[in-house]
């Protein structure tokens, strides 16, 4: 957006790699995806394998119905059946090749091919199947995609900016799950300018309702006399936490969009654009 830096502050951990690029809606860009670390492999177990037991919400989410989170919320619902009888307990294993698994009324199809796609979630979207206000979801964008798929993390209705949406279940949980403190990146416009020491505040954590949050890197990118852009990057993910954070120190949110979430980039896709990306 031709920014010039006037001030970088970062913390160890961050990284500032990644690959963009503009492509048309849809089309295969042969992009790699991030390499699975040691840590995060040790998070799968050889049971893993074809014939053999593993915990249902991780099957739930491998077949591609929803995020292993929202596989837990499911169970404990009582909206999962395995060979007919209602399961809810989260540590219940099950095998997807042979037991007959049914979630919210749907049989469950073990889903082997993996697919990956970046999208940019335009502003008054919501990140769901449906919604019940009638308002527009991200599926809307993406009824052409021939795999059923989940996002991975949340935007807000009023917020915009990079999504992954996959089948992969367990990438999905390796980005998610706090323990892995995968950077996250906006770029956050603000009424007023901020000062040394609101950044200072931003950059230390701000205590929220939920709690204090984990030290974050802030760069002043581009101000006018009556407003900024700041990019603010989290390794924490929270509902609403840029928003509240600014709030907290007494600035208003003007717009926000995620550019980044660990080594995925938006790049140059524009609003209600999305590309496959593969593993290679």
């Amino acid at each position: 957006m031709g920014y010039s830096s006037e001030r970088k502050s970062g913390f160890a951990g961050l990284s500032e790699r990644g690959a963009g690029g503009r492509s048309p809606e849809g089309a295969s860009q042969g992009l790699a995806l991030p390499d699975r670390e040691a840590s995060a492999k040790q998070m799968r177990s050889k049971d893993a394998s074809p014939r053999s037991n593993e915990r249902i919400q991780k099957i739930i989410a491998n077949a591609g119905f929803c995020s292993r989170r929202e596989a837990e919320k499911w169970i404990a619902a009582g909206r999962v059946f395995v060979n007919g009888k209602k399961v809810t307990e989260l540590g219940t294993k099950a095998d997807a090749y042979r037991d007959k698994i049914i979630v919210n009324g749907k049989p469950l199809t073990r889903e082997d091919k993996k697919v990956y796609y970046l999208f940019y979630k335009p502003r008054n979207v919501m990140v769901t199947h449906h919604d019940p206000e009638g308002r527009p979801t991200v599926f809307d964008y993406l009824q052409k995609i021939e795999k059923r798929v989940y996002p991975v993390g949340r935007l807000d209705f009023d917020s915009e900016g990079l999504l992954l949406l996959t089948n992969d279940g367990d990438l999905a949980y390796e980005l998610t799950h706090p323990k892995s403190k995968v950077p996250k990146t906006y770029q956050v416009k603000v009424m007023g300018i901020p000062t040394e020491a609101q950044i200072k505040k931003l950059e230390a954590g701000i205590k929220l309702d939920w709690g204090t949050t984990a030290p974050a890197a802030i760069e002043i990118t581009k101000k006018t006399e009556k407003n900024c852009w700041m990019k603010i990057t989290l390794t924490e993910g929270k509902n609403r936490q840029v928003r509240e954070m600014v709030e907290k120190i007494g600035l208003h949110v003007i717009k926000l969009r995620r550019i980044a979430i660990g080594l995925f980039r938006l790049g140059d896709l524009k609003p209600g654009q999305y590309k496959k990306v593969h593993h290679k």
